[in-house]
């Protein structure tokens, strides 16, 4: 195995550790957030494996996969999934495509509520969240020649965040706060010790 394989192996799985490590975050800090799985991302998995099953751009495969996408916005998750577990491959790589989508499938099976999302107004893409990280983040801390220790970034990007999620007069509060009472720690109040009272 050559040095750059193992390298990027190494790569590979520091980002699916990460990958669990924040979906880990995102249920222990918004215990009752509903997930929803990009619908354009499960929509690449699924043309992936029309291509592999029925050929490149074909009339069957685009039926399939809009097929499959329909169901899916109903809430027919069980049914697109044993589907796809019915058929029957032809071809090596059809085959490892079924059972990679499968698995997919299944994995997130919690997050494919399309329907349900769409009709309560939130977004089924991640296309909006990703552009605000990339405006968010990206405009103020990869500017040229810029260079940010963490701590650094991270509260830049806190004021950020707060600036424009409309509660940057909040936070600078909640500062200001914390400065007072460290500059003017409140004495003990105990009426023991008073000598007026």
């Amino acid at each position: 195995m050559t040095l750059l394989c193992r390298q990027r192996r190494s790569l590979v799985s520091k980002v699916r550790l990460r990958n669990r490590v924040c979906s880990h975050r995102t249920k222990e800090i918004f215990p009752t957030a509903k997930q929803v799985l990009d619908y354009y991302h499960c929509s690449e998995h699924l043309h992936e494996l029309a291509t592999a099953q029925y050929g490149k751009e074909t009339l069957k495969g685009r039926e399939w996969v809009d097929s499959a996408l329909t169901r899916l916005f109903h809430n027919q998750k069980t049914h697109v999934i044993a589907g796809i577990k019915r058929m029957k491959a032809t071809s090596p790589e059809a085959e490892r495509k079924i059972e990679s989508t499968v698995l997919y499938l299944t994995k997130h099976k919690d997050r494919l509520d399309y329907g349900a999302a769409k009709r309560g107004g939130y977004h089924i893409g991640s296309g909006a969240i990703e552009s605000a990280n990339k405006f968010i983040g990206h405009v103020r801390l990869k500017r040229s020649g810029a260079w940010w220790y963490p701590t650094n970034a991270n509260n830049i990007l806190k004021l950020r965040c707060a600036k424009y999620n409309g509660t940057y007069d909040k936070v600078i509060e909640v500062y200001r706060r914390r400065e007072q009472e460290k500059l003017y720690p409140k004495a003990p109040s105990s009426t023991a010790d008073d000598p007026l009272s």
